[in-house]
C-alpha cells in the first residue's frame, strides 16, 4: 500500500514540473455554507488538472529501457494531458487512448503536448481495453490513470501542500473517479494529522467507490452517466479500494443539478472556471451532502478546470435553470391585438426580463382564435420565479413550465 514517504519522493519529483497551486480563502461559500471554506485551485495547475502529479511520478521511476520503448495509457481527458506533457518532457514516445466522445479541447491539448491521441470506444472502459492491447503488442509501459502507486504518490503531493498551507484544515473533500487523488491526499494528510476527516465525492451516476465501501467489494457498473466526464469511471482501482477502505472517513454522492449550481457559483462568485469533475467537491458542501460543524475549516479540492465549452454552455445553463435565474414556459394567449403587449408588461413589471419568445397560430392543438406562446425569461431567483408564476396564473394565464425552477407551491 502506498506510504507518506513514497508521497515525500514524489515531492522531490514532481517539483520544478507541477505548480503548487493556490489554497484561498473564500468569503462568499464560508458565507453561503457557515464553514470556513479554503479552495485548493488544483484547477491552476499545468494542463488544467492534477494529474500531471501522477503522470510526472510514475515516467519519472522508468527504468531506461522501459522510457526507451514508450508509454502507453487511457484517459477520458486529463490523465492524457498529463502523461503527454510527462512524456514529452521526458523525451519518452507516449500514445493516449481516449473514448471516442472525448470533448475536443482535451483531445487538442493532448496532442499539442506531444502525446499521439488515439479515439476508441464509449467510455474509459473501452479505452482501457485498447490501450492495455496496444501496451502488449508494443511492448510499451501502461501509465494508469489512477491504479498505481506511483500515480497516487505523484496526486498526493496536493495533501502535502494542503497542510502545508492550512494547518488548521479539518475536513479536504476530494473527488473520486478511479481514486488515485484521494488515496494520495489521504496517505499524506492523515499521516500528517490523523483527526483531519477526508471525505471523497461521486457523481450518482458514476457511484462505484460508495457502492464498493458498502458492499465491502469491488463494485463495478455497468455504465456510468454523468457531466462531470472526468470521473466517469465504472470501478474503482484494486489498489485505491484498499487504501480508500483504511484511509478516507466517508464517501457521499451528488446529482448532476448539485454540480451545475457549484460550477455555476464558482464561475459567479469567485471567478474561477472548473469542469464537472473540478466543482463536485464543492458541490457536496453546498447541496448537504456531508456534515460539518459551524466554522469548520474544509478545504474542496477543485481537481480540474479542462471543461469543453458546448458542454460549459449546457452545464451553466442548468446552474442558472436549478438556481432560479432562467425560466422558459408556455401560455395561450387570444389571437388579437395588445395580448401579447400585455402579457409582457406584466412581466416587465415584475422586472424579469424577456430574452426570447416564439408565437405559433397554427399548431392543432390551438383554438383557431387562440396562439401558443413560449418565452425565455431571466428571472433573479426561485422567491422572483415564484412571484412571476404566481402573478400570471392569478391574472388567468394557464402556465407550462417547459425548462426552469417549480414553483415550491
Amino acid at each position: 500500500m502506498i506510504s507518506y514517504e513514497d508521497v515525500l519522493d514524489a515531492r522531490d519529483r514532481v517539483a520544478g514540473v507541477a505548480r503548487h497551486t493556490p489554497l484561498e480563502y473564500s468569503f462568499a461559500f464560508s458565507d453561503m455554507t457557515g464553514a470556513d471554506v479554503h479552495l485548493k485551485l488544483e484547477n491552476f495547475q499545468r494542463t488544467g488538472a492534477f494529474k500531471i502529479r501522477g503522470a510526472i511520478n510514475r515516467i519519472a521511476t522508468l527504468s531506461d529501457e522501459a522510457k526507451e520503448a514508450g508509454v502507453v495509457t487511457a484517459s477520458a481527458g486529463n490523465h492524457a494531458q498529463g502523461v503527454a506533457l510527462a512524456a514529452t518532457r521526458a523525451g519518452v514516445d507516449s500514445k493516449i487512448v481516449m473514448p471516442e466522445h472525448a470533448p475536443v479541447s482535451k483531445v487538442k491539448a493532448t496532442e499539442r503536448y506531444g502525446g499521439e491521441a488515439i479515439l476508441h470506444g464509449q467510455d474509459y472502459s473501452d479505452a482501457q481495453t485498447e490501450a492495455h492491447r496496444i501496451e502488449r503488442a508494443e511492448g510499451r509501459t501502461y501509465v494508469h490513470a489512477f491504479d498505481d502507486e506511483m500515480v497516487m504518490a505523484g496526486q498526493g503531493t496536493i495533501g502535502l501542500e494542503i497542510v502545508e498551507d492550512c494547518p488548521e484544515v479539518e475536513t479536504v473533500i476530494v473527488p473520486i473517479g478511479g481514486g488515485g487523488l484521494i488515496s494520495g491526499i489521504a496517505t499524506a494528510v492523515k499521516a500528517s494529522d490523523p483527526d483531519v476527516r477526508v471525505i471523497g465525492v461521486q457523481a450518482e451516476g458514476a457511484s462505484s467507490a460508495a457502492e464498493s465501501l458498502r458492499k465491502g467489494e469491488i463494485y463495478e457498473r455497468e455504465s456510468v452517466e454523468t457531466i462531470a466526464d472526468g470521473i466517469a469511471t465504472r470501478r474503482i482501482g484494486d489498489r485505491t479500494f484498499e487504501v480508500i477502505r483504511d484511509r478516507v472517513d466517508e464517501v457521499v454522492t451528488v446529482d448532476d443539478e448539485s454540480i451545475a449550481i457549484a460550477l455555476t457559483y464558482l464561475l459567479e462568485r469567485e471567478k474561477a472556471l472548473a469542469e464537472g469533475a473540478g466543482a463536485i467537491s464543492l458541490a457536496a458542501l453546498l447541496s448537504g451532502a456531508i456534515e460539518y460543524e459551524e466554522g469548520e475549516v474544509i478545504v474542496p479540492a477543485l481537481c480540474g478546470g479542462n471543461i469543453d465549452l458546448n458542454m460549459l454552455t449546457t452545464v451553466v445553463m442548468r446552474g442558472l435553470v436549478a438556481t432560479g435565474r432562467y425560466l422558459r414556459f408556455r401560455t395561450i394567449l387570444k389571437d388579437q391585438p395588445g395580448a401579447l403587449v400585455e402579457l409582457g408588461q406584466i412581466i416587465a413589471d415584475l422586472r424579469a426580463n424577456i430574452t426570447a419568445f416564439h408565437h405559433d397560430r397554427t399548431s392543432r392543438d390551438v383554438a383557431m382564435n387562440d396562439a401558443r406562446v413560449e418565452l425565455e425569461v431571466e428571472t433573479r431567483g426561485p422567491d422572483h420565479v415564484d412571484e412571476l408564476l404566481s402573478s400570471l396564473r392569478d391574472q388567468g394565464y394557464e402556465v407550462e413550465i417547459v425548462n426552469g425552477y417549480q414553483m415550491s407551491v
